[in-house]
């Protein structure tokens, strides 16, 4: 059948009138699906939903083994219906059994039919079912076709949201609201927390479908874009953007974004095959969705954002509504579920609310994870479909220190879990009692314990940790919140604010490490990068600008007035970077004696060994820089070969292995021989076993997340680190030492009661 607008709405017409018609709820399931069968030439066509539980029931089919409805079902991003689901893309094959997400049910008699369509299910950005249609022979669906079938299950979209299904008993689940339920996931920062689910920016929720005239429907999108537009229009002249070219070129993208000729075509396209206005921005936005969010690009990533933003403005103007309508009701032990969040994002939320997060997404250098880190809230992220599978108001326990999510607990589960929380708790008033006690290993050792930051956020953690200074202050994540690029004089502020809150103690400014996967919405780089980790980012981008640098440098510099100052630069490949970057230092300094500033009392500049060729310059390296510190999230990637937010490969390598402690060796050794200080920041510094061992290896300055200094130090105080050494120098000069030393790093904790 060809997609035009005419048949489309003939069809459109007698689906509508079969909901309508007064007859039992699972006979208008069945045909509707022979309606679609009929009128799209198919020999099946099968609907989908998806359960509270997470699996995606049969709930309707023409063409397959009738037995098979209500008893039929796949896991949510399992199989090819799975999988559409878990994507909230079509997917059409010629030959459905050669994919490899294909997955055989017997019971449907489905192994006769060869091509394959399968739409999701949308509402409100969720998926709630898939709708499949199948032939036996190798049929190709054109796009017309594939564009109608999306518009048609609208239909059911309006039916699963109304909750008007019919229901049956089932021996292994029972359907109720009240059916417990896990999902798994990567934990980002640990911790344990009980409260209801907060979905991050719901969709606006369109109740009227389908549309009784295409030109009314057309002209109250014009209308409504026509506002939206001089809403975006305001926006501009309210910021003032005359004299602030970085606002206006921010706010110019949104303004071109909202004037693109082919998103319009596309509602218009919408409305003439039968949607009202808001349902054709549903359906056009879910399909942006569906496509950028497969992008690798992060600038296209970031840019989904703003087309979110605009359908829900456009979708408010249609309504006829205000943004402040839509204000959710924010109660205390809120866990929040997103499928992605900025670092901004989460600010907005009042902390004492928030008693965790969930991402779809999300890795632990994710800058939302950093934030959320620092403000102490547990996070799991990888959780694919959570919210989609997830309501506000659920109950939900988000275990972030084995990264399971269990939604509506059983009471012993719940019971549990508080008790769990509990001694949890003990265990933090422990670690608070230590912040005065000096940190010193039981034989005697001294080790200076640092925290990372990046944000003004951060810094109250500093006392309550007990830490000693910042070993890292990330500066880029200032750059990554704000919607325009920081001004020389907000970063000198900036700079001003952090040194008063930390008093005395020494801070190291890294300086920007943007590029790769942390791109700030206003930096419109329009190449990309078949590895972006691997490319233009943070020295050799720095570099490449140096107004960009120039800038931030005058701003530290002015700032650290009658302080020491200390400089780190990142992703150092060459020595000749350092001196290119210290030449800009020099320059900065010659500018502001020229014209009288007041000067930091001294300078040092350090670099970060993240690049593992600076493994063989180290004396050369050291010879030219006042500090060095082992950036270890990187320089494992780089080392193994291994994509550090890679699902697939989360506990393949293990860092504890002889070959990375060797080459960690080698940088203490050259330490010692310069007599430099070495520092070691990243996520395996923040263990205490992986602390343990760096310890034992002779690092001596650690800098980690705040919530992991009180572990680290219990573990320090109790350690015997001469004995340890020797044992960790004896099993690395054993060339028949392979895999991993963990177990016998955890043996010598069991042995000598190291508390862990």
């Amino acid at each position: 059948m060809q997609g035009n607008s005419n048949e489309s709405n003939r069809l459109l017409k007698r689906l509508r009138a079969l909901m309508e018609d007064d007859i039992a709820p699972q006979m208008r399931l069945d045909r509707l699906v022979q309606e679609i069968a009929r009128n799209m030439d198919a020999e099946v066509c099968s609907l989908y939903i998806l359960r509270s539980d997470g699996m995606l029931e049969l709930y309707a089919s023409e063409g397959l083994n009738p037995k098979a409805v209500h008893r039929s079902e796949l896991r949510f991003g399992k199989g090819l219906v799975g999988s559409i689901a878990a994507t909230a893309r079509p997917l059409h094959l010629v030959n459905a059994q050669h994919h490899k997400a294909f997955s055989y049910l017997p019971e449907t008699g489905e192994e006769i039919y060869t091509s394959f369509l399968g739409v999701p299910i949308l509402r409100s950005g969720r998926t709630l079912g898939v709708l499949v249609l199948q032939n036996r022979n190798q049929r190709s669906y054109s796009d017309d076709e594939i564009e109608l079938l999306e518009t048609l299950v609208m239909v059911f979209s309006e039916i699963i949201a109304s909750g008007n299904l019919p229901t049956f008993l089932r021996s292994n689940v029972e359907m109720s609201e009240q059916t417990p339920f896990s999902l798994e996931g990567n934990s980002l920062n640990v911790g344990i927390s009980l409260g209801y689910v907060l979905l991050h920016e719901p969709r606006v929720a369109v109740t009227n479908i389908f549309n009784e005239g295409s030109e009314l429907e057309l002209l109250k999108l014009s209308e409504a874009l026509d506002a939206l537009w001089l809403s975006i229009d305001d926006m501009l002249m309210r910021r003032d953007v005359a004299t602030d070219g970085e606002h206006r070129e921010v706010l110019e993208a949104y303004r071109m974004f909202a004037h693109d000729k082919g998103w319009v075509k596309r509602l218009e396209e919408a409305i003439r095959n039968g949607l009202t206005a808001e349902a054709a921005v549903e359906k056009v936005q879910s399909d942006i969705r569906a496509c950028m969010i497969q992008s690798i690009d992060p600038y296209m990533q970031e840019r989904l954002s703003d087309f979110d933003d605009l359908a829900n403005r456009l979708l408010l103007h249609l309504l006829g509504r205000h943004r402040d309508t839509l204000a959710l009701t924010r109660e205390q032990n809120s866990i929040l579920v997103a499928r992605s969040m900025g670092a901004v994002e989460l600010l907005d939320y009042p902390r004492e609310k928030i008693a965790g997060l969930v991402l779809e997404g999300g890795g632990a250098t994710s800058h939302v994870v950093i934030v959320a880190r620092a403000m102490d809230i547990p996070v799991i992220g990888k959780a694919k479909g959570a919210f989609s599978l997830l309501e506000n108001g659920d109950f939900i326990i988000i275990d972030a220190e084995e990264g399971y999510i269990h939604l509506r607990p059983s009471l012993e589960v719940e019971n549990a879990y508080r008790e769990r929380i509990y001694f949890r708790d003990r265990r933090k008033k422990n670690y608070r009692d230590l912040r005065n006690i000096p940190t010193c290993t039981r034989d005697g050792v001294p080790i200076t314990l640092l925290m990372n930051a990046g944000l003004l956020v951060d810094l109250p953690n500093l006392a309550e940790s007990g830490a000693e200074g910042i070993g890292l202050f990330r500066t880029e994540l200032h750059f990554m919140i704000s919607a325009t690029f920081p001004r020389a004089e907000e970063q000198e502020k900036l700079y001003r604010t952090i040194y008063k809150e930390i008093g005395d103690k020494s801070i190291t400014f890294r300086t920007l490490d943007i590029g790769g996967d942390k791109i700030p919405p206003y930096f419109r780089d329009k190449s990309s990068e078949e590895n972006p980790a691997l490319g233009w980012r943070a020295i050799r981008l720095t570099l490449d600008r140096p107004a960009l640098m120039r800038t931030q440098l005058r701003a530290i510099l002015k700032a650290s007035t009658g302080r020491e100052l200390r400089i780190m630069l990142p992703m150092v490949t060459t020595i000749a970077e350092i001196n290119q970057a210290r030449d800009l230092v020099d320059r900065e300094l010659a500018h502001l004696i020229r014209f009288g500033y007041d000067l930091p009392n001294q300078i040092k500049l350090g670099a970060m060994i993240e690049v593992p060729c600076l493994l063989f310059q180290l004396d050369e390296l050291m010879q030219v820089v006042d500090f060095v510190s082992v950036g270890l999230n990187d320089l494992l990637q780089f080392m193994m070969a291994t994509d550090r937010s890679s699902s697939r490969l989360i506990g393949r390598f293990d860092p504890l292995s002889p070959a990375v402690l060797r080459a960690l060796c080698e940088i203490i050794y050259a330490g010692k021989r310069h007599n430099m200080p070495v520092t070691l920041c990243g996520e395996m510094v923040g263990s205490p076993l992986t602390a343990m061992a760096l310890l034992g290896l002779g690092f001596r300055r650690l800098s980690m997340s705040s919530s992991s200094i009180g572990p680290v130090k219990s573990m320090i105080l109790s350690l015997d680190v001469g004995k340890l050494g020797k044992e960790i120098q004896e099993r690395l000069s054993s060339f028949q030492e392979n895999g991993s030393m963990r177990s016998m790093l955890a043996d010598f904790a069991f042995h000598n009661n190291v508390l862990l």
